[in-house]
């Protein structure tokens, strides 16, 4: 339910990357903030992108505005450019009520750190691992936030705030090509600044960082993600199997050690280039 008044929701849009061939689309977390907030009646919203314009990246950015989306303000920042002070001015004029935005970038640094910073520069809340907005009302959301084995968790928020996608929240609509084509990129004049962490890249006796292809992980232990309520309910009601599990005592530390690094092996959390 929805106050008289209309309320803005500014969502953050990134440029993503493939998985498999890395080339440019729409990232798949900010895609499920645009679908959330397309989908709440009598809101005004308001897509924003800070980064770089080109070719590539324009038919990324289209396919936002094929989802639904009039209009796209555009805040350019060439690449090492730091998009923090861009979206701080940016929201500052736009004055939303709510931004949503993606937990992690799909390429770049990648830390996710960005929703947090942004709304500690704004003063506003943040919670991270959104799925549904439940209410909008004056001055205050009620939302619904993931946590792990396909459980919920509801919180009431100040506004404004930022809130960060979870992977569960409904899926993004297919994108449209004539919608794209037609929407509006606002293009809004603005001066970027370096950004420091990247500029220190040159100065190694500063910060000793250098880029490399990132490597595969360990596998983590398995976090069950569900999105309908009977499969939540069985992920949080499911008692833990056990296979031929055995009781081990009486072992030196060498043993139990060689023990619980076997276990760990057979369960893929380390591998065998780990800890030998």
């Amino acid at each position: 339910m929805l106050p008289d008044s209309t309320a803005r929701i500014a969502v953050l849009l990134s440029v993503g990357q493939h998985p498999l061939t890395a080339r440019p689309r729409r990232a798949d977390q900010d895609a499920r903030a645009l679908e959330l907030a397309l989908q709440l009646p009598g809101v005004e919203v308001l897509p924003v992108h800070a980064g770089e314009l080109n070719d590539q990246n324009e038919t990324a950015l289209r396919s936002y505005l094929g989802m639904g989306a009039s209009a796209l303000k555009l805040l350019p920042a060439a690449e090492g450019e730091d998009v923090l002070p861009l979206l701080q001015q940016g929201l500052r004029d736009l004055q939303p009520d709510l931004v949503l935005c993606g937990k992690r970038a799909e390429h770049g640094e990648s830390s996710g750190l960005m929703p947090y910073l942004l709304a500690q520069s704004l003063g506003w809340p943040v919670i991270s691992g959104l799925v549904e907005i439940e209410r909008l009302e004056a001055g205050h959301a009620t939302v619904l936030q993931a946590l792990p084995r396909g459980q919920r968790r509801r919180l009431r928020v100040t506004l404004p705030a930022v809130l960060a996608m979870d992977d569960a929240a409904p899926a993004a609509r297919q994108s449209a090509f004539g919608p794209a084509r037609r929407g509006v990129l606002e293009v809004e004049q603005m001066v970027a600044v370096a950004e420091q962490g990247l500029a220190n890249l040159n100065n190694l006796s500063v910060l000793n960082w250098q880029f490399q292809p990132a490597r595969k992980r360990p596998k983590r232990l398995k976090i069950i993600k569900a999105t309908s309520a009977r499969d939540r309910f069985k992920a949080a009601a499911a008692k833990a199997e056990s296979s031929g599990g055995q009781v081990l005592q009486g072992l030196t530390p060498d043993a139990a050690a060689e023990t619980i690094l076997k276990m760990l092996r057979e369960e893929g959390v380390m591998n065998s280039t780990h800890g030998d």
